[in-house]
């Protein structure tokens, strides 16, 4: 997992991150059906290049890379990844 995006984002969904995304790896977007109805934001890790535009754009600071990630939120991991993979 290139970068998670962990609890601040819950119920904040900032777009922001989406808006300098070079490879639109974050959803759901403010286009897509589910985003009224998502709690958070997700990082999909097979388009995500890594490149950490995301981290500084973001408000809450909820956007990190996997390494920094801080451990009372290490299921934001496998949330991330079970985003894309329902």
């Amino acid at each position: 997992m290139p970068h998670i995006i962990a609890e601040p984002c819950i119920g904040t969904k900032d777009v922001s991150c989406v808006d300098v995304c070079p490879v639109d790896c974050i959803h759901p977007t403010k286009d897509e059906p589910d985003f009224e109805t998502a709690e958070q934001l997700y990082i999909d890790p097979d388009t995500c290049i890594d490149c950490g535009l995301c981290v500084d754009e973001c408000p809450v600071r909820a956007i990190f890379p996997e390494e920094d990630l801080p451990s009372e939120w290490s299921k934001y991991v496998q949330l991330n990844l079970d985003y894309f993979n329902k």
